[in-house]
């Protein structure tokens, strides 16, 4: 309840698009592997800015 109305930091946000296109990699994974890759790619960029912010 007291944490209704919190707003995500940049680094929480950045935390659950990195896990999002880590979810969607690995399910392309089984279909699609150079769509999985570039979804990784993705996924790299994100947790080097998250990186950064730490």
């Amino acid at each position: 309840m007291f944490g209704l109305f919190k707003k995500k930091t940049e680094k929480e946000r950045l935390a659950d698009e990195y896990r999002q296109l880590m979810e969607k990699a690995h399910k392309m994974s089984h279909t699609n592997r150079k769509a999985a890759d570039e979804l990784m790619a993705e996924a790299e960029q994100v947790a080097q800015k998250i990186e950064k912010l730490t």
